[in-house]
């Protein structure tokens, strides 16, 4: 049997499943070699948890600025990537150089030239690049593209995509590093990436034009003054002035938390749990989005991060029908809980609405396991344990770079308020 040696760069709250995955679900086929990382408290912590989960020995853990050595002294086949968004497509495209495949979190990276400089180091190295979609796996997700493959609605013109995030998990983006946008691209990249791609998954065709407003509405300082809030703070833990807010998050509250951030905040400085009525977010909490794909169907989606309720509705119409999904999440914290609890499926609704003829209901499979049971799916694949996929679920470089091309224009339609064509963007 092939056991691939693996190497993460970035140890935060998305490393933990990668490394949980490798040590619990797959270790006839995966073996963990290295830890890079800005912060050796959090490369600690990993070892840690490793050892007292599994009864692992230490892996081997460099700074970032050693991960060159990290490569050529322990060898892995592929590095998997889930470090800050920005600084993606610098270890993707150093690992590919250096010989190695890559797997990489969600979004592939941030922006058009990043994109391109991705997309042109495959072409000069030959090297395989994989992105972890894990709403792919998700068995609603999955139903959604059966039904389509299947052509229950027939060829699709038209569709409406809402995303709700709530006042948790929403929140969440804006006291960490995500709130600017130089990280994370906003939410049209780091979050709307996942919806992007089942759009572009389930029509099978890729984004042509791209119109979008989005604006700052709710969260930040300006907002909360304007309705009236008059107690600021900076950071939550430890202050007095957070004890009653919901949106304040206690690091000192979790052991996860405090383990991979409040005690590692020594080293690098970083805060996760900063106000999110704070000054300096430069992100949107409010968005909508007009797209025109290759296929000529058209969409309309929006985003919004303040929600009473977390979930996702959406509306498919073709020349044979509609098909209508509906589905609650329960929310969660980065790193705040257990990964299974990641995304759990509250409620879900599948109806089809056959042009001639009775709506009915399709139940789709409830699973265990992170994001709506996604997680483990997701893993099996990435490690060599899944056969032929029909749906073809495995995401590729050129998948990853659709995704974030259309929240890469909206962000440029944002700014400019003109429609922006996507193929201008990057050259494949």
């Amino acid at each position: 049997m092939d056991r691939k040696r693996y190497a993460i760069v970035g140890t935060g709250g998305r490393a933990r499943s990668f490394y949980t995955a490798i040590a619990r679900d797959h270790p006839d086929r995966a073996e963990l070699v290295g830890l890079c990382d800005v912060n050796q408290t959090r490369m600690d912590y990993a070892n840690r948890a490793l050892a007292q989960d599994f009864d692992l020995r230490p892996v081997p853990t460099y700074r970032f600025d050693r991960f060159d050595d990290m490569v050529r002294t322990e060898r892995p086949d592929i590095v998997i990537v889930t470090c800050i968004d920005r600084a993606h497509h610098r270890y993707i495209c150093r690992a590919m150089e250096l010989g190695c495949d890559v797997i990489t979190e969600k979004p592939m990276t941030v922006d058009a030239a990043k994109c391109q400089r991705i997309l042109d180091t495959i072409k000069c190295t030959g090297r395989r690049v994989r992105v972890t979609f894990n709403y792919r796996y998700q068995p609603a997700s999955t139903k959604v593209c059966e039904l389509l493959r299947a052509g229950v609605i027939g060829r699709i013109h038209l569709a409406h995509f809402e995303w709700l995030l709530d006042t948790s998990h929403g929140a969440d983006y804006f006291r960490r590093w995500h709130r600017d946008k130089r990280n994370s691209g906003g939410l049209m990249v780091h979050k709307a990436t996942h919806h992007f791609d089942l759009v572009n998954w389930w029509l099978d065709s890729r984004p042509h034009t791209v119109f979008a407003f989005g604006d700052l509405r709710f969260y930040g300082r300006a907002n909360a003054e304007e309705r009236g809030l008059t107690d600021f703070y900076y950071r939550s833990t430890g202050s007095p002035a957070a004890r009653e807010d919901p949106f304040a998050l206690d690091l000192s509250a979790s052991e996860r938390l405090r383990g991979l951030y409040l005690d590692a905040e020594h080293e690098d400085g970083y805060l996760r749990d900063q106000s999110v009525f704070g000054d300096g977010i430069s992100i949107e909490d409010t968005m909508t989005v007009l797209v025109r794909y290759a296929s000529g169907a058209m969409m309309s989606y929006s985003l919004v991060a303040y929600a009473p309720w977390e979930g996702l509705r959406i509306a498919l119409t073709g020349d044979q029908g509609r098909l209508e999904v509906t589905v609650s999440h329960g929310s969660y914290v980065n790193a705040f809980g257990t990964i299974e609890e990641e995304g759990t499926q509250h409620f879900e609704d599948i109806l089809v609405l056959p042009l001639h003829g009775k709506p009915y209901r399709v139940e789709a499979e409830r699973a265990a396991g992170g994001h709506g049971g996604a997680d483990p799916v997701l893993m099996r694949d990435l490690f060599g344990e899944t056969s032929e996929d029909p749906l073809g679920r495995a995401a590729s470089h050129v998948d990853g770079a659709w995704s974030i091309l259309t929240g890469i224009a909206a962000n440029q339609a944002f700014a400019t308020g003109r429609p922006v064509a996507v193929d201008d963007l990057v050259r494949f």
